[in-house]
């Protein structure tokens, strides 16, 4: 990518750690990442709108050029558009008595979107409200065309789309809609360079379209958000969901009866609450401190870290490839997951070593130029058969 790297990076909206949010939005300035794809986001926070508008400037003829560039998924129209507007005053206010946006960098925060591109996100692993596609995207790209409209945007804001898109079939109906680009998540897991272990990418290659669950959020539990993750070959979204129940139903570790108790400490936990509020305590000691001081003066919340330790792990067990704790393994994955191991079926990519990123995407892209060709046909009265649809993955040249 030559002068542009790094590309980009990932932000994800941390409600419970807005300072760790802010360090990593602070690390991508200071390191000249240029991109975000800011992830679960229910409202802006002075972390993302100072990264949208650090750096922007406006040259001798007006125009007003952008440093850096945030993706933004949403799959509300509330959150689209907080993210379609320029950020409020009070927060482009707060980040200049902050010193961390000049004046001028916030008088023009007030002339532009804080995103430009929208990713679209539905029915997707991890963060997810489930909504399908073709009822979501259409609401916000006329939401898009208003408030560009009533704000006189002079540039053109892009709408991206994700969640669901495993097969060229899937893209190449995306394109129709309108979308500027597509995004995938699930079929990325599962190809090599993903960092998850190998046999957890074998995991993902056995996975059917209805074989994902949804599962408490590890870094959100306390609210009750949920994450979609895969549910065949492991227990990881079960036991989560029992570890909610129980935070729901008692007010402190003490108080969860003798028989559950013994379940959580033999079959998630693997040590004694004590024990695994000893470790918890020395995590947080080092991570931030005010947590364990919060944490003993609220037993609940005491009672929230200890099951958290357990829904952080499990994702690191997974990556490491810990066999012991196979059955724990917490994959992000939707539905596109399964219908890509079905379009595959047969092929070369049907095998776990054989998927990276690069043949995934060419041949979802290619193979969406292939439907789309093949649809133009169609609606012209041209007779295509079945076959015509068919796109087969094939290795690159």
């Amino acid at each position: 990518l030559g002068d542009s790297l790094p590309w980009g990076c990932n932000l994800i909206h941390s409600p419970n750690e807005p300072a760790l949010e802010e360090a990593v939005a602070d690390l991508y300035i200071q390191r000249g990442v240029k991109r975000v794809s800011a992830a679960a986001y229910m409202a802006l926070t002075p972390a993302i709108v100072r990264f949208a508008l650090s750096g922007i400037h406006q040259d001798a003829q007006g125009q007003i050029h952008r440093e850096r560039h945030v993706f933004a998924k949403v799959s509300r129209p509330e959150v689209a558009r907080r993210f379609l507007e320029p950020a409020p005053d009070a927060l482009l206010d707060n980040l200049v008595e902050r010193g961390l946006l000049s004046a001028e960098e916030a008088r023009l925060g007030r002339l532009v979107p804080v995103a430009e591109d929208i990713i679209v996100e539905s029915d997707s692993g991890g963060h997810t409200d489930n909504r399908p596609l073709s009822a979501l995207f259409p609401g916000l790209l006329a939401l898009r065309d208003e408030i560009s409209a009533a704000r006189g945007y002079s540039r053109p804001i892009r709408l991206g789309a994700a969640g669901g898109l495993g097969t060229p079939t899937a893209v190449a109906a995306a394109f129709s809609m309108g979308a500027a680009f597509v995004l995938t998540g699930s079929v990325n897991q599962a190809c090599i360079e993903s960092g998850l272990d190998e046999e957890g990418r074998k995991m993902l290659a056995e996975a059917g379209i209805a074989d994902v669950i949804m599962a408490p959020a590890a870094d959100m539990f306390e609210m009750g958000v949920e994450v979609q993750v895969l549910r065949r070959g492991t227990m990881f979204a079960v036991r989560a969901r029992k570890l909610y129940e129980l935070y729901k139903t008692y007010e402190s570790l003490e108080a969860i009866p003798a028989e559950e108790r013994q379940k959580v400490e033999t079959q998630m936990l693997r040590t004694t609450l004590e024990e695994a509020w000893a470790s918890t305590k020395a995590f947080w000691t080092e991570r931030d401190p005010s947590e364990v001081t919060k944490a003993e003066q609220n037993p609940k919340h005491k009672m929230a870290l200890v099951f958290r330790s357990y829904l952080g792990q499990s994702s690191r067990w997974a990556i490491a490839g810990d066999s012991d704790r196979r059955a724990d393994y917490q994959i992000w994955c939707g539905p596109a997951m399964g219908a890509f191991n079905q379009w595959t079926l047969g092929t070369f990519l049907a095998a776990p070593e054989h998927r990276s990123v690069v043949q995934v995407a060419r041949n979802l892209m290619e193979g969406a130029a292939v439907v789309t060709r093949a649809q133009q046909l169609r609606s012209y009265g041209v007779p295509i058969p079945a076959a015509g649809f068919d796109f087969r993955p094939r290795p690159l040249a």
